[in-house]
């Protein structure tokens, strides 16, 4: 029997607890709704979210992902009285079991087939930072401003993949910095390094987000999973590897329906309407 807030298949009948869920058109837009303290992560957020991302990988009526926080930021990260408080209290077994199920919350968002945009404004700290980290696609207002603040606490760097992933974005000298030192990194920075794919209006951030949600799920969706996930694959393949994978995973592409649609548009000079098959 399911628990009484157990995610459900298709997930747009899914009611959460602990974020908003709004899904049309192929679109999910998950929004961290915890105003008043600039949308704190709890144990029950935490779990919740990542039952949410993996039940994404069952769910082909949503091809994309848009993830934002309420009231002017994005996430505080870990909620210091409601996390924070009680680790202090635990012995090691529970402290392990609380690390791992942080980093279930990533796996699952880069497990999940659909490509996940982060809108970011405010404050973006923390376990807020992991999450947009973790998001495919990073989009920022110039009030945005993130922090890995994990050794602020007394902490490593190394918290639900950062060392493995932060490096990957931005380069390992500068995601060095950031992780010993826990700084804020501001909008016009995170754009150079390439954290952020640009910077929108404070106005029109989460319609940008979801112009390019929409824009994606426009696309071919087998193709775009299969881009997702060569994207996470490829990172532990030699060169060669990566080209023979994606020899492979491109021969299946042009097995799909979506790849005559393209082809018999073009050569009726139409554009193209992808169905997903």
């Amino acid at each position: 029997m399911k628990p009484a807030n157990a995610v459900t298949l298709p997930v747009a009948s899914y009611r959460p607890t602990h974020f908003l869920l709004e899904v049309a058109d192929g679109v999910a837009h998950v929004t961290l709704n915890r105003p008043e303290k600039k949308n704190p992560l709890t144990f029950e957020s935490y779990r919740e979210l990542t039952d949410f991302f993996a039940a994404l990988k069952k769910d082909d009526g949503v091809g994309a992902v848009v993830v934002s926080g309420a009231g002017g930021n994005f996430s505080s990260g870990g909620d210091v009285f409601e996390i924070i408080e009680p680790l202090t209290e635990m012995g090691t077994k529970g402290l392990t079991a609380f690390t791992r199920m942080t980093g279930e919350l990533v796996k699952e968002m880069r497990a999940c087939p659909q490509p996940v945009i982060a809108a970011v404004n405010g404050v973006c700290a923390g376990a807020g930072a992991m999450i947009a980290l973790a998001s495919d696609v990073r989009l920022a207002s110039a009030s945005a401003k993130v922090a890995f603040l994990f050794n602020k606490v007394g902490l490593a760097g190394c918290d639900m993949g950062a060392c493995a992933l932060l490096p990957r974005v931005i380069g390992q000298g500068r995601a060095s910095e950031l992780l010993y030192t826990g700084r804020f990194m501001r909008a016009e920075e995170g754009e150079r390094w390439g954290f952020f794919s640009r910077i929108v209006d404070e106005e029109a951030l989460l319609a940008e987000a979801r112009a390019l949600a929409a824009e994606i799920v426009a696309g071919p969706n087998y193709a775009n999973t299969m881009t997702k996930r060569m994207l996470a694959m490829e990172w532990a393949m030699s060169v060669e590897e990566a080209i023979e994978a994606e020899a492979v995973a491109q021969a299946l592409c042009m097995t799909t329906n979506d790849f005559r649609r393209a082809f018999e548009a073009f050569a009726a000079k139409t554009k193209p309407v992808f169905e997903g098959d």
